[in-house]
């Protein structure tokens, strides 16, 4: 399994956006997320990124997702990229094979 790790916040042209301007943007994505569910790929969490926390990062959003099979994750990858969220959204992303803590600890060790 295939983990995603997402973390965003709204550049100037987000927000220079009428409400109802980011909901139709964010309507025409909505398929293409279902389509992936469909698949089998989950939603591990989605939420704002809480101001009190230690050594926050500066984005204020953060998504988790778990791909079945790691094309599928590329395939998500293509699908935020052809929509142009990079147009509206400053993001960095994180992912890997999901591991038990033991095995990243051993991973650790051999650094």
């Amino acid at each position: 399994m295939k983990c995603f790790i997402e973390l965003w916040k709204a550049k100037k042209t987000w927000k220079e956006l009428s409400k109802e301007e980011r909901g139709n943007y964010l309507a025409q994505i909505g398929p293409h997320m279902q389509a992936l569910t469909e698949k089998g790929v989950e939603f591990g969490a989605w939420g704002e990124n809480d101001p009190d926390t230690s050594n926050r990062i500066n984005y204020d959003f953060f998504g988790i997702w778990m791909f079945p099979k790691p094309e599928m994750a590329k395939e998500f990858e293509q699908v935020i990229e052809a929509a142009g969220w990079y147009n509206y959204f400053e993001q960095v992303n994180v992912s890997g094979t999901a591991l038990t803590p033991q095995e990243v600890i051993g991973k650790m060790l051999d650094l």
